[in-house]
């Protein structure tokens, strides 16, 4: 790296990892057969909130530093919590865990910390709904409770709004439906749950 004429800045740095992934691998890894390891795992509240989340359900998941070891359940092994899952301000981690938690036997309670309970959900909740899903909102917002146990639709959805997170939950829950799940996107969004999908 140049600084000023003639000067240079040498060394070497790390940067943490995206947290977007981070987020997708931890709940995927949980729902996953076997070991996962995942080296670069971003600090932060948001992405302790996805972890939180599935050793919750049950999933043993070790950080040291930002090495995360992640031992799967598979996608039926999931146990209810004994509680309300927490995602405190973590918006990524409520609405990817809808999605994933439609699909499960049982019924979860999922809440925030008070700024989160003001955002909507309802943009998730229409196309879950869709695939057969039950949520119960609070006027489209969190707590949410998920009403597990029921038989899935795979569906084609056409995003009204470019969101990665309401696509993703929309192709989590297609893990557990029925038939062929599609999400159309009037803009590209990024792309980080096809990509672990395709690496799991």
């Amino acid at each position: 790296m140049r600084i000023g004429a003639g000067r240079c800045l040498k060394g070497r740095f790390e940067v943490p990892g995206d947290k977007s992934v981070a987020h997708r691998l931890a709940l995927l890894s949980g729902i996953a057969e076997g070991i996962t390891e995942v080296r670069g795992f971003p600090p932060g509240a948001d992405c302790a909130r996805s972890l939180d989340v599935i050793r919750a359900l049950g999933v043993v998941a070790e950080l040291d530093g930002d090495h995360l070891k992640v031992k799967g359940r598979g996608s039926r092994g999931l146990r209810p919590a004994s509680g309300a899952l927490d995602a405190g301000n973590s918006g990524t981690t409520a609405r990817l865990c809808c999605g994933l938690l439609a699909g499960q036997a049982f019924d979860t309670r999922l809440t925030g910390d008070e700024s989160l309970k003001t955002r909507p959900f309802d943009r998730v909740e229409r196309p879950l709904t869709r695939m057969g899903a039950r949520l119960e909102t609070n006027a489209g917002r969190l707590p949410i409770t998920i009403h597990g146990g029921r038989a899935l639709l795979g569906l084609t959805y056409e995003l009204p709004v470019p969101s990665a997170q309401v696509k993703s939950a929309v192709l989590f829950a297609g893990l557990y439906a029925s038939g062929s799940t599609a999400v159309r996107e009037p803009l590209p969004t990024r792309d980080h749950t096809e990509i672990a999908l395709r690496g799991f």
